[in-house]
């Protein structure tokens, strides 16, 4: 037995922990995500699931989570997509929700149908998203 487990396979076993059907929707959501762009990594930060810039950056003050895209919010049968600088992202398709102060955007998804019908916005978000990182 492995003494760790990489980032990809903790993302894995928290996903399969999961209740069958919110599980589906996760991994889906997740193929979508890491599908968007390479440099998109995924981790389990605050007990869920969340995606990040694995690129070089200019350094930045750690409480700016600037590195962070997603973090997943599976909280009742509700699963939450929080982009916690999501209010940079200019988004057309209305799928951010939300005015918080700190710049948290929420998006999120009832089921398999939902996720299907809001992808195309969830990547365009991503790819806007990434264009917004202060890279190196």
């Amino acid at each position: 037995m492995k003494a760790t487990l990489t980032d990809q396979e903790q993302v894995t076993e928290h996903i399969q922990q999961l209740e069958p059907s919110v599980g589906q929707i996760v991994e889906t959501l997740r193929q979508i995500i890491l599908s968007t762009n390479p440099e998109v990594g995924e981790r389990i930060k605050w007990n869920n699931p969340s995606f990040y810039y694995t690129g070089e950056m200019k350094e930045f003050d750690p409480k700016e989570y600037k590195r962070d895209l997603i973090v997943m919010n599976l909280h009742k049968g509700r699963i939450m997509l929080v982009f916690p600088s999501g209010a940079k992202v200019n988004d057309q398709s209305s799928l951010l929700e939300g005015d918080y102060k700190d710049g948290r955007r929420i998006a999120t998804f009832k089921d398999l149908d939902d996720v299907q019908a809001k992808q195309g916005a969830l990547q365009k978000i991503v790819v806007d998203w990434l264009e917004l990182v202060d890279k190196e």
